[in-house]
């Protein structure tokens, strides 16, 4: 599994590009193929990631709670 540190160089790169186009008011970004790849690589290891260290996963909420009151 990849570390977060080693993902921000393509995603830093996009956000750059995302400034700049806002900045000069323009419609449109453009990115190479290989930007965009590699773009999407660090976007999914992300998502690897958040995914592993991620408490909380389908089918492990808890399906009824009870309180006791205790001694009150």
């Amino acid at each position: 599994m990849a570390n977060i540190s080693n993902l921000s160089y393509h995603i830093s790169r996009f956000n750059d590009k995302v400034r700049s186009m806002n900045q000069t008011n323009s419609k449109n970004i453009n990115l190479t193929a290989q930007e965009a790849k590699d773009l999407q690589a660090d976007i999914y290891s992300l998502l690897e990631i958040i995914a592993h260290y991620s408490n909380t996963k389908p089918g492990d909420t808890p399906q009824s709670v009870q309180f006791d009151g205790g001694k009150f």
